[in-house]
């Protein structure tokens, strides 16, 4: 195993000293699950579409789904 020197912060080094004791581990442990999780992860090199940038917003209206599926709705539509 390779070792490598990493300078950081007081404040993430007293959060990792935190997350170490509570999963009863090494500073190390929780520092090369981290960069694992972030290398390993899924890349997202597209741009966010409206639904990824608005998704919590995404059915919270009420009333018919698809007004296109009555034709009542569309009674007066293009006049």
């Amino acid at each position: 195993m390779t070792t490598i020197s990493l300078k950081v912060h007081d404040t993430l080094d007293s959060r990792l000293t935190e997350e170490a004791q509570r999963r009863r581990t090494s500073k190390s442990a929780v520092i090369r699950e981290c960069v694992e999780k972030m290398l390993l992860a899924p890349r997202k090199d597209r741009a966010a579409s409206c639904l990824d940038l608005a998704g919590d917003l995404a059915g919270c209206l009420k009333g018919p789904r698809d007004i296109a599926t009555n034709p009542k709705h569309l009674e007066d539509f293009g006049q």
